[in-house]
């Protein structure tokens, strides 16, 4: 049968003819894993920023999530390495991949995630996923370093376009080399742990999904956790301040890993500058101005730099 690709994927053509060529392939490749694997489809196909995921079943009736990815995403690239790494143990398992497709047969995972969790409680869950999924680095995996050395240099060219305030710039290019200089053993780093990215099995046991596997350092992973759900610390429930919001959910972060916060807090400084650079280059290679859910990313990027070193 057929497979229908869901209209926000679609969208996706819009970011580049790389995009467009993977999504004109996506439906005949679909069809031929669900054929090659015995698959049944057995429910609406979904979808991420730049994956399909379709819920399966078996042959023998097992129910699972076949997830294909955009074949042009290097960060996602070593995804069924890492879960393979994991062998289920803080992250969902891995029944079968096909690396060449990248295509992945996972573990039905029927939810709910930490989305509707009290954030510094899902902090508190985060937080102890993260000393399970912190194993030494597979030598196959993509250093930390040679994306953030990437990343800091693309920062540093843009000079004056970047409307954040120049000492966090400043900031985030001198701590960047020396986070990276670090002597620590490098770990399976997730990438992108936040609320969506953990979900509950059938027996509740919450479970890490969609890593971004790199091999680094462990403090490198809080920000996440820090830039999703931050509207809601400022909204009618909101207990202080949308700073002392922030600093709730890393100081649960930090206390419940057991990470160095200071080392913790400098990479959150990094990455929080890096998204607002990466804001400014997408309205570039498009040719336009900063559109205003930009300019509110951004602002957020500011805010959250500065609340965790008040």
């Amino acid at each position: 049968m057929p497979v229908t690709i869901p209209p926000a994927l679609l969208a996706q053509r819009a970011l580049g003819d790389d995009w467009g060529r993977w999504l004109d392939r996506l439906p005949r490749l679909a069809v031929d894993l669900l054929d090659e694997w015995r698959l049944t489809l057995v429910g609406a196909p979904r979808h991420g920023f730049c994956s399909l995921v379709l819920p399966v079943a078996g042959a023998d009736g097992t129910p699972g999530a076949l997830k294909i990815a955009f074949d042009g995403d290097d960060e996602s690239l070593h995804e069924g390495l890492a879960l393979q790494h994991w062998g289920g143990r803080g992250a969902v398992r891995l029944q079968r991949a096909d690396p060449r497709r990248r295509a992945l047969l996972l573990d039905w995972l029927p939810g709910p995630d930490l989305g509707d969790s009290w954030d510094v409680e899902a902090c508190e869950v985060v937080g102890g996923l993260y000393g399970r999924l912190h194993l030494p680095a597979m030598p196959q995996l993509v250093a930390l370093s040679s994306f953030v050395e990437r990343w800091l240099g693309d920062l540093e060219e843009l000079g004056r376009a970047l409307p954040v305030p120049p000492r966090y710039v400043e900031q985030a290019l001198s701590l960047g080399p020396d986070l990276l200089a670090g002597d620590a053993a490098p770990v399976v780093v997730h990438g992108d742990l936040h609320y969506a990215n953990v979900m509950a099995d059938e027996t509740g046991e919450w479970l890490a999904i969609d890593p971004k596997p790199m091999a680094g350092d462990p403090h490198y992973e809080p920000a996440p956790m820090l830039w999703n759900r931050m509207d809601e610390l400022s909204g009618p429930g909101a207990v202080g301040s949308v700073r002392d919001g922030i600093r709730r959910r890393f100081h649960a972060l930090v206390d419940a890993a057991g990470l160095d916060e200071a080392r913790a807090r400098d990479w959150v400084v990094v990455r929080m500058v890096l998204n607002a650079g990466w804001a400014v280059q997408d309205a570039q290679r498009a040719g336009r101005r900063l559109a205003r859910d930009e300019q509110d990313w951004i602002t957020r990027c500011i805010a959250i730099t500065k609340a965790v070193q008040d």
